[in-house]
């Protein structure tokens, strides 16, 4: 039983591994959220905070950290992801104010990033 359950783990934990391997790094427009959001939940159930240093994302799963960088001037933070975008935003990923002023787009609102998967 115990090498059985074993076998599933090492198993799942090499699909997981394989899947991460390939998410292709994109690049596109990175926003920060309104004020307005503060202290409501995201769709993971986390309370949303400017200060913590998270991110919407379309497809990647809850949990999953990323690097963003802004592709004007080099700096980049990593981020978590723990909410979803609305299917019409147009937007590759959306960051708290704290990622956007360590990203140095915070009084512009958005700037051009790459996004990359930490697996």
């Amino acid at each position: 039983m115990k090498t059985t359950l074993a076998a599933i783990i090492l198993y799942l934990a090499s699909a997981g591994l394989a899947w991460a391997t390939t998410v292709p790094a994109m690049q596109g427009m990175a926003v920060h959220y309104s004020d307005r959001l503060q202290g409501k939940p995201t769709a993971s159930g986390d309370v949303f905070d400017q200060q913590a240093l998270t991110a919407a994302y379309k497809h990647l799963p809850f949990g999953s950290k990323v690097k963003v960088t802004n592709l004007e001037n080099g700096n980049s933070v990593i981020v978590t992801v723990n909410d979803r975008m609305a299917s019409r935003n147009s937007n590759l990923i959306d960051v708290t104010r704290r990622a956007a002023r360590e990203l140095d787009f915070e009084k512009y609102g958005k700037a051009q990033v790459l996004v990359e998967y930490i697996p």
